[in-house]
């Protein structure tokens, strides 16, 4: 099956400091993953690990430093001004941002509709923007005539994903979707992007730091650290039965109702630190629990380990003895 999207060694190098003494960041290191039109595909991990800048790459919003970005293969590739179309549409994190304060939040519906020439007048983008707004659990009557502060966050949330709608994309990127909004509307958001991919067979790339829910969505996901893709596979085996000592411990850092689960000894998700962008090696090796000495001198390869792929050193040296075996 061709994939919708395809990203191919997703390179990108920022550079801090004077020109004297100058640090080369790769904020984005080689990344290459595929999906398939009618699929959930999660980049997850924590803030600093490379996930949105990936994610903005591919938008346009940030120019690769290498690498190529191919959206159905052998019809379009990537270049900033010709990249959104009406076959990739986006939602972004804070939906109070998408939204100008002092304008109705209709005008943003009907601009869509009149940009993209989906009407041929009032009466016929009505309709087509209540269809829509009814997909995400919504209607007209209910927008009509209102600003953005008289909507919750959910509420806009739907709103823009409605937007997103009017053109029937083929893929739709969600930037942190649901991370602003309360967590008593965050499932209902997670259902609406499982209805979208089912009924109408549309590609999702999620972007997340919410274990949870890239579980519950399913699909295949790709878990980040430092610009670097340490695991990678079905979400559901990933998350079950996590490989990377990284994986493991984003899994561990997921609150429990439990009192008497103990803690003790083991390691925390720290902040974004430099340092780790800049260390020779694996990107994990200052923080991993089973570190080994080639962690430090050298980048692992992926490894395939039952059909999941793995970046440590752990599982390159179980094959090697496998092979030696065989």
């Amino acid at each position: 099956m061709q994939p919708i999207l395809e990203v191919r060694n997703l390179t990108k190098v920022f550079h801090r400091g004077s020109l004297l003494a100058r640090d080369r960041i790769v904020a984005v290191d080689s990344v290459s993953f595929a999906m398939q039109r009618g699929e959930v595909f999660t980049l997850a991990g924590e803030s600093g690990c490379g996930k949105t800048t990936t994610a903005r790459m591919i938008l346009g919003f940030e120019q690769p430093t290498s690498g190529e970005i191919i959206y159905e293969k052998n019809q379009e590739r990537w270049h900033p001004k010709i990249w959104f179309s009406q076959r990739i549409q986006a939602v972004f994190q804070n939906p109070f941002e998408t939204f100008n304060p002092l304008r109705k939040v209709e005008g943003y519906l009907f601009e869509t509709v009149r940009n993209y020439g989906l009407a041929r007048s009032r009466a016929e983008a009505v309709e087509l923007i209540n269809a829509k707004l009814e997909a995400v659990g919504l209607n007209y009557g209910e927008v009509e005539g209102r600003y953005p502060s008289e909507f919750s966050g959910g509420q806009l949330q739907r709103i823009s994903i409605a937007r997103s709608l009017l053109v029937d994309p083929a893929l739709l990127i969600a930037d942190e979707p649901v991370s602003m909004v309360d967590a008593s509307i965050r499932m209902s958001i997670v259902n609406l992007f499982r209805r979208l991919r089912d009924e109408l067979n549309m590609g999702i790339l999620y972007i997340t730091h919410d274990l949870a829910t890239a579980y519950y969505l399913g699909g295949q996901i790709a878990v980040m650290f430092r610009g670097n893709i340490m695991e990678m596979g079905p979400a559901q085996e990933v998350l079950i039965n996590p490989r990377h000592p990284y994986t493991q411990l984003l899994r561990e850092s997921i609150p429990e109702a439990d009192p008497d689960r103990k803690w003790q000894g083991r390691i925390s998700i720290a902040e974004t630190e430099q340092e780790e962008y800049l260390r020779t090696g694996c990107k994990f090796a200052g923080r991993c629990p089973q570190v080994m000495d080639i962690c430090k001198k050298q980048v692992p390869d992926l490894v395939d380990v039952e059909g999941v792929q793995v970046k440590c050193h752990l599982y390159a040296e179980q094959k090697s003895v496998r092979e030696e075996v065989s």
